[in-house]
């Protein structure tokens, strides 16, 4: 059974987000993607139904980018995240680390975006 895959992004790296959900499309892959994009502006039913979803969900990947620290919906979700103990798995977006990273996420937690790192952390939910 695939897992339900949570991916939450900065909408400034969108791009990143097509990538992973490509590979979620691939018949052998251990995961399901589950968008909610915030292509409008937020409302308290984005953030009940993203809470919904997010709580229906194995695990959520989180990417870091230069664009995280001004990503408030990205935000929003790894600390919703975090108090409905999903577990979560941090991913550098891009191959610099030398982007923000959220202060209640510990950076020596963060993974290289590498399909070995994802597929283990999928294994172990």
């Amino acid at each position: 059974m695939k897992k339900r895959i949570f991916i939450s992004f900065a909408i400034e790296d969108e791009k990143l987000r097509d990538f992973i959900v490509g590979q979620s499309k691939n018949k052998e892959s251990p995961f399901e993607f589950i968008d909610m994009s915030v292509k409008e502006p937020w409302t308290n039913s984005w953030k009940t139904k993203c809470n919904s979803k997010i709580k229906s969900c194995d695990g959520v990947i989180a990417f870091i980018t230069s664009k995280t620290k001004s990503a408030n919906g990205e935000l929003w979700e790894i600390k919703c995240s975090q108090d409905n103990n999903i577990p979560i798995l941090f991913v550098w977006g891009y191959k610099e680390h030398l982007s923000y990273v959220p202060g209640f996420v510990n950076s020596s937690k963060i993974k290289n975006w590498k399909w070995d790192n994802i597929e283990k952390w999928i294994d172990k939910l």
